[in-house]
């Protein structure tokens, strides 16, 4: 093994210990969302001075305020906000969770690995559809919403990795994702960019999905397979094998599981639109076309 059991000293470890547990069982309570997340985020950047006197109407300036209103989630947007088609009720909290996720990723606490780990273990718990056990997720990470995502047990995601659920995302068991990895459930038309089509990507058992590559939409990457750095996966990549390349293709089957392997020419195949996630849009939305493009091919 390459690894080895890190703990901190116990003062330490007791002081991480209560703060995961505090922030743990106010989430898990009646307690508005919104208002945990800002209370939490106010003290993680030793902010509550300056809170409580802009609370109390004393002056702030024009920076400290936008500061200050951003440590409450309900003050701020993100990218997914936009997205006609999602669910307004699931992301109104799945937001709240995200932002405490990204903002926590941007105090020096976040470097502190053993608490890291640990505390977005929890909240993982809370945002994401199903989260297994013995799970570690590095910085960086991005999803879409976090509520279309459900991981196994002993999971390693790695540094800047993004996880898209605008579909839905599934990981399998003791699955490990490096860094820099790009795994998406959505894609858009070819002609009208604007229609998105979402998908179901799966990443079975046992699979490890190396750094820099790219998991397209609507793809599964079988149990106990291995995409190769920088690979792009455009079709699926069957159980065992190994994929390279862009687009990838299996090259290998893992040595010991010729056996049980499909042949490397079983591989690739798109099966993206038995994945595919239809959905429905109100009748009454107002469309926002930021390209306005004219999508006439020319006579």
């Amino acid at each position: 093994m390459t690894k080895r059991h890190v703990s901190l000293p116990t003062e330490a470890e007791d002081g991480v210990g209560e703060f995961i547990d505090y922030v743990d069982e106010r989430l898990s309570s009646d307690e508005d969302t919104c208002r945990v997340v800002q209370d939490v985020l106010v003290d993680l950047f030793g902010d509550r001075e300056a809170y409580e006197r802009w609370q109390d109407g004393g002056d702030v300036s024009p920076a400290e305020r936008v500061r200050l209103q951003g440590y409450d989630p309900c003050n701020a947007t993100l990218e997914s906000e936009y997205y006609a088609e999602k669910d307004e009720e699931r992301f109104e909290e799945s937001k709240y969770l995200q932002w405490l996720w990204r903002q926590f990723d941007a105090t020096p606490m976040a470097d502190n690995v053993e608490f890291a780990l640990r505390f977005r273990r929890m909240l993982a718990d809370h945002l994401f559809a199903d989260c297994g056990d013995g799970c570690r997720f590095f910085k960086g990470i991005t999803f879409t919403y976090g509520h279309n995502i459900a991981v196994g047990d002993n999971v390693v995601v790695h540094d800047d990795v993004h996880l898209d659920d605008r579909g839905q995302l599934t990981v399998g068991d003791r699955v490990s994702i490096s860094d820099g990895v790009h795994v998406y459930s959505h894609d858009h038309d070819i002609v009208d960019q604007t229609e998105v089509r979402n998908y179901h990507t799966i990443i079975e058992d046992d699979a490890r999905v190396t750094y820099d590559s790219m998991v397209s939409a609507g793809t599964r990457v079988g149990t106990n397979a291995v995409v190769g750095a920088r690979a792009v996966v455009q079709g699926d990549v069957p159980d065992h094998h190994i994929a390279v390349g862009m687009p990838a293709k299996s090259v290998r089957v893992k040595p010991g599981w010729d056996a049980v392997a499909e042949p490397l020419d079983a591989g690739g195949e798109n099966r993206k639109e038995s994945r595919r996630i239809d959905y429905d849009l109100p009748e009454d939305l107002d469309v926002f076309d930021e390209f306005g493009r004219d999508r006439s091919p020319p006579k």
